[in-house]
């Protein structure tokens, strides 16, 4: 599911209750995590909930692109991963590091609707997205 896709699904959504479960659902389909990337060092500060974060570059790409996983052990955390997921996924990072994913979370009007502990995991996730892909640049 692209962003588009995303926003449009959610403006579909008659209430907040039928958009918990479509982010809920999202996460339902992320990937699984390797077993291995559950380390110390995958696992993120300032979430409520575990979140493990990795990334590759995939240089079969022209121009090379960012490839990130996670899980966390919270099924709407997994949720808004994937939604982060959707926004820089599959991007060079020099996009990753550019890309203004705040006016995605307006649209989809997520900061009204979580809390402050989620709030703050979520700009968590989007601060290490940007730590990976800039790590990836000055490599």
């Amino acid at each position: 599911m692209s962003i588009e896709r995303v926003i449009t699904a959610f403006e579909m959504m008659p209430s907040w209750q039928d958009r918990y479960r479509l982010i809920i659902d999202m996460g339902r389909k992320l990937p699984e995590l390797p077993e291995e990337r559950y380390a110390d060092d995958n696992l993120l500060d300032g979430c409520m909930s575990n979140v493990w974060m990795t990334a590759e570059r995939d240089d079969s790409s022209d121009p090379p692109i960012m490839r990130f996983e996670a899980d966390s052990d919270s099924q709407i955390v997994k949720g808004l991963i994937a939604i982060v997921f959707e926004v820089f996924n599959n991007r060079p990072p020099e996009e990753v590091v550019t890309t203004d994913i705040e006016s995605v979370f307006q649209q989809l009007e997520l900061e009204q609707h979580i809390s402050s502990g989620r709030r703050n995991g979520l700009s968590s996730m989007v601060r290490r997205v940007r730590e990976l892909a800039q790590a990836e640049l000055a490599a």
